[in-house]
């Protein structure tokens, strides 16, 4: 045994044993029984095979094209507020301005919201967008002379309370993602571009934005994934998974609804069969076309 542990050959392997054997139990293995599943009728002590006749369902059904329009409508809002904002942020924060002990105070309050409970955080926000007058939101709006809003009855109103509850958050976790990759910039770049007169923003946009671009393909990536996979935000702003002419829907509360809710474990399996294709759908072609898959050149 010991020869084999210190086998040049066979150690490497070894190593990674652990890791293979995590990749096939909880990730491969579930993939292929719920794509198993998704091709059967699943009813307590009966499973019957029906082939494509779940994806046919589900394609037809409104209710799983208003979760998907839902999804997609947060996953693109979110990557619109959560990369261009804390990068901006991070830029500020890595620059020469202010102390360093004050940036060091401002990351650890900008990561505490990411160490908060989704369940306490959409409690709060709940009562933060009710629609009483003694809401928070509502008293910012009625100091502008504004009636009360019932922000979560609307669908304006509750994306704009997820985005912000999202905003909350991500934000400083992003912050930490950019300022990693803006540490790993070598000051020389900065200095050969001050040496051929680039204005701070000149310099923000041919170095900073090119040099960070492993950071934001990164945080593309997984924001991307996390858009499309809310749903505890939602569950616990609305109190539950029937928000108010299902604008809170998404496809994981109707992946949800499906296989806890109803026990229809099939139908619900083809869900996140479709909500897995789609992310792989999204994600592999801009890997492709920022090159990440690309091979460097030596």
């Amino acid at each position: 045994m010991r020869k084999l542990l210190y086998s040049p050959k066979i150690a490497p392997y070894i190593f990674v044993l652990p890791f293979i054997l995590t990749v096939l139990i909880f990730w491969v293995s579930p993939l292929y029984k719920a794509g198993v599943m998704s091709t059967q009728k699943i009813i307590p002590g009966s499973v019957e095979n029906v082939g494509l006749a779940n994806y046919d369902r589900l394609f037809g059904d409104r209710l799983f094209w208003v979760a998907l329009r839902n999804s997609l409508t947060y996953m693109i809002g979110t990557l619109l507020i959560l990369i261009p904002g804390p990068m901006l942020l991070a830029v500020l924060i890595n620059s020469k301005l202010g102390s360093e002990r004050l940036k060091a105070v401002f990351k650890s309050v900008m990561f505490i919201p990411a160490l908060t409970s989704v369940v306490v955080a959409g409690i709060v926000f709940k009562l933060i967008f009710s629609e009483s007058e003694t809401a928070l939101m509502n008293q910012i709006i009625g100091a502008f002379g504004l009636d009360p809003i019932k922000w979560l009855k609307t669908q304006a109103g509750g994306f704009f309370a997820l985005y912000i509850l999202a905003a909350w958050r991500w934000t400083g976790v992003n912050i930490l993602y950019f300022l990693a990759g803006l540490q790993a910039i070598p000051n020389d770049y900065y200095e050969a571009a001050s040496i051929d007169g680039a204005s701070s923003w000149q310099k923000f946009w041919h170095v900073t934005v090119p040099s960070l671009k492993p950071t934001i393909v990164f945080v593309l990536t997984i924001s991307v994934y996390g858009g499309l996979a809310m749903f505890l935000e939602s569950y616990m702003l609305y109190g539950g998974n029937n928000s108010p002419q299902n604008i809170g829907l998404t496809i994981v509360g109707y992946l949800y609804r499906q296989g806890i809710e109803r026990n229809d474990l099939g139908y619900a399996s083809a869900v996140g069969v479709v909500l897995l294709l789609l992310v792989l759908a999204i994600n592999i072609p801009q890997l492709i076309a920022t090159g990440t898959f690309k091979k460097e050149q030596h």
